[in-house]
């Protein structure tokens, strides 16, 4: 997945079909602003847009787009239910849901990560970040940048949450993937866990790789919800 921000795909080459997008967005506005954005980009296109939860998942199980960009706050239904709902379709299960939220007023990101969000970005982020975010969702990778992970921990650890459960499949790792899962959860990219267990950033990658196999996870969002729910981050030992 991309660990360590999102730059760096301007110039890549285009493939040879279109991303297929889809908007979710209450705002008529915000919905053309995205669409012209997109649509002004090679190799991106829109399929449609949705300006309620319900009419999000209608179209999605209809277009069956590749990324969907999904509000969090909307009528009828929210995106973190409408979120649920596309990915637990079968028939939608290579689609793709990319969360833009205002963080500050939006308590709820966690809730959509755990739902299947592949990732999520601030509604205040660039246009060429934007596009970037698309096409590393739709090659199959997440997209949670440290900088956003850290905030997310700040919000969680603000929380009361229940007592946390230790799952037995973290009894099989190894010392060293409990130190990196352990700095995944804080918010640390690639780069930074390599300086700081003194390793290269491809022996991270491999470690991070056996933690998707060990524990079951498609991507890095789900290893960061992992530890907060077993305790390997909480209030008290940040």
């Amino acid at each position: 997945m991309r660990t360590d921000g999102i730059a760096g795909h301007v110039g890549e080459r285009v493939p040879a079909e279109p991303v297929r997008v889809l908007i979710a967005d209450d705002q008529a506005l915000l919905r053309g602003s995205f669409r012209v954005l997109v649509e002004a980009e090679p190799g991106l296109t829109v399929v449609g847009e949705a300006g309620t939860g319900a009419a999000a998942v209608e179209l999605a199980l209809r277009t069956r787009p590749d990324v969907v960009l999904m509000d969090v706050r909307m009528p009828e239904m929210d995106g973190i239910e409408a979120t649920r709902l596309i990915r637990d379709t079968p028939e939608a299960s290579d689609v793709r849901v990319l969360i833009l939220t205002m963080f500050d007023h939006d308590a709820y990101v966690f809730s959509a990560l755990r739902a299947g969000a592949s990732g999520f970005l601030l509604k205040d982020v660039s246009p060429v970040e934007l596009l970037q975010a698309i096409r590393v969702v739709a090659s199959g990778e997440s997209l949670l940048a440290p900088s956003v992970t850290r905030r997310l921990v700040a919000e969680f650890c603000r929380r009361p949450e229940p007592a946390p459960r230790v799952p037995t499949e973290l009894g099989g790792l190894t010392a060293r993937e409990h130190e990196v899962l352990t700095l995944v959860t804080r918010g640390l990219a690639n780069g930074e866990i390599a300086r700081r267990l003194h390793v290269s950033p491809a022996t991270v990658k491999t470690h991070i790789g056996h933690l998707f196999d060990k524990l079951g996870v498609r991507d890095r969002v789900q290893l960061v919800i992992i530890g907060y729910e077993t305790g390997i981050i909480s209030p008290g030992n940040r």
